[in-house]
């Protein structure tokens, strides 16, 4: 299997997904090439330090809402990554949620409840993921500071795949892959892989592509590690001057825009990772719901490819087979 694919989604909020909008959006997204879609998308804890999990539908999607954007990738013939993913209401990036080890009694109290109300939020659309034929799921995303509960993690998988038969990734964050210890119990290393490739606004493509030589060799050796296939579900860089060196910004700061330097940040990846034997694929990130108008693509300096020099690569690269 070999991933041709991008993130769809993480904008939405109820109700987005089931528009005429979301519905085109899903299409530009497949002209693009793409032959997967990783449908992402977010529930809540109120901060870094809470243990409990909330549905609000305010803002997170709503089951019908997922189903109706699986069932129009899966007509349009793209095979489906479903990612739930958890983020802190205020604001602290989801890498943090974080407790004391154990109380004075040497027990887990903390953790014990946050895993167990995270399993509850992942096996719910574990279940979903299996109702509407998903071909893979992500249980989880950038969740660093959690990696190092392993009896937990573990325990969580095997409840997961008692809900759902297909194959199992963990989005792990780029530079943290090591502090993951339970990589054997899921099918795919997945990693945000917002590498910084370039040393000034502007770079070449070659520069870049020299960049990526030495990550490539590390990424490499994590496959070996685990005798696993790694997958870079997210990964992309805006396009405004100076954002291959630090991909992972998306505060919209009000950088020129330049849709050369995203171009080159995909050729430059697609070049060094694209024939790998070891490699399993990418999910770019990311595509909106609703996705702008094609005559606003020159003023955009957002993660979207849509009407960008970048589309074209990686329709390129996506028609390609794989040597």
């Amino acid at each position: 299997m070999f991933i041709k694919g991008f993130t769809y989604g993480f904008d939405g909020k109820s109700g987005d997904y089931r528009t005429p909008d979301a519905a085109a959006s899903i299409k530009k997204l497949k002209q693009a090439g793409n032959e997967w879609i990783c449908i992402a998308f977010i529930a809540y804890q109120e901060k870094f330090s809470s243990t409990k999990i909330h549905f609000d539908y305010r803002y997170t999607v709503k089951d019908r809402d997922i189903e109706f954007a699986v069932r129009k990738a899966h007509e349009l013939g793209m095979k489906v990554c479903l990612k739930p993913v958890v983020n802190c209401k205020d604001g602290v990036w989801r890498a943090e949620i974080n407790f004391p080890d154990s109380d004075m009694m040497g027990k887990d109290v903390y953790w014990d409840e946050w895993f167990e109300h995270y399993t509850a939020f992942m096996c719910h659309y574990a279940e979903m993921a299996e109702y509407t034929n998903c071909e893979m799921l992500c249980i989880g995303c950038e969740m660093v500071a959690t990696e190092k509960k392993e009896l937990h993690w573990r325990k969580l998988i095997k409840e997961v795949r008692k809900l759902y038969t297909g194959p199992l990734v963990y989005n792990a964050n780029h530079g943290t892959e090591d502090n993951v210890k339970w990589f054997d119990a899921v099918d795919y290393i997945g990693t945000s892989a917002y590498y910084p490739v370039a040393k000034k606004p502007g770079e070449t493509e070659e520069n870049m592509y020299q960049a990526w030589q030495p990550i490539k060799e590390r990424v490499k050796a994590l496959s070996e590690k685990w005798s696993k296939k790694v997958i870079f579900i997210e990964i992309g860089c805006r396009s405004a001057k100076g954002c291959a060196m630090m991909p992972w910004d998306f505060s919209h700061r009000k950088f020129p825009f330049d849709e050369d330097e995203q171009a080159h940040f995909y050729s430059s990846c697609l070049r060094t990772f694209f024939d790998e034997p070891w490699f399993a694929g990418f999910f770019w990130w990311e595509w909106s719901t609703r996705i702008y108008d094609i005559d606003k693509a020159k003023n955009n300096r957002s993660f979207n490819v849509y009407g960008k020099k970048a589309e074209k690569v990686l329709k390129k690269w996506y028609s390609k087979p794989r040597d």
